[in-house]
């Protein structure tokens, strides 16, 4: 997963890209998650996509050594923050007027911790973890990051804005979450985005 970057050189269509390992667990341990990876690509065009899971030989190698696959399109819907100094997910409008029942939604979070935070941060995951298992409406949730400990990112999706909006703005636990985080200044960057989930689709790649 470290050296894929260097290897997928240009992809067309491809405007932003991250391999991603996952948390072991509930989906925040500090262990890893060993049996799961994921691929997060912005296209231009979803023609692009379709090529680029067909046809690239650095996505296929990984792809033969898979037991099944999880394929998720997501249309941006709210995104504020940076990931990497950028924020690569644009505002759909046409897609954002439709109503919010039309689509399961879907959130992504990442930051960067700072060092000198890391480990205040990590004894307030267990927390975060039950506060978001516990949660009213939601259908699945991963931990996610491009490096152990320190870029870590979270996943999950939702029936629908209304349950995401219950946990965060009205639940307890996560607004005392929110708090710390400020407080703490854990992050040295952050991102979050909304999305419309558009298709989800589960292969078995069992030879």
């Amino acid at each position: 997963m470290g050296i894929a970057p260097f290897l997928l050189g240009n992809v067309e269509g491809l405007t932003f890209f991250k391999f991603l390992g996952t948390g072991g667990g509930s989906g925040f341990s500090l262990w890893p998650d060993f049996s799961t990876y994921a691929f997060l690509g912005v296209w231009e065009q979803k023609v692009d996509y379709d090529n680029f899971i067909t046809q690239n030989s650095v996505y296929l190698a990984y792809q033969k050594k898979a037991s099944s696959q999880r394929n998720l399109i997501l249309t941006a819907v709210k995104s504020h923050g940076r990931w990497g100094g950028v924020n690569p997910f644009q505002q759909e409008e046409s897609i954002e007027k439709k109503t919010n029942s039309e689509f399961k939604a879907v959130v992504i979070t990442r930051a960067t911790l700072r060092w000198s935070r890391l480990l205040s941060f990590w004894r307030s995951v267990p927390t975060a973890s039950k506060a978001i298992k516990s949660a009213d409406g939601v259908r699945y949730y991963k931990g996610i990051g491009e490096w152990p400990f320190i870029q870590q990112a979270t996943l999950s999706i939702w029936d629908n804005f209304e349950a995401v909006n219950s946990f965060a703005y009205k639940g307890k636990k996560h607004a005392q979450i929110v708090k710390k985080t400020r407080q703490k200044k854990w992050y040295k960057e952050d991102l979050f985005s909304r999305f419309h989930l558009i298709s989800d689709n589960t292969l078995s790649l069992d030879k």
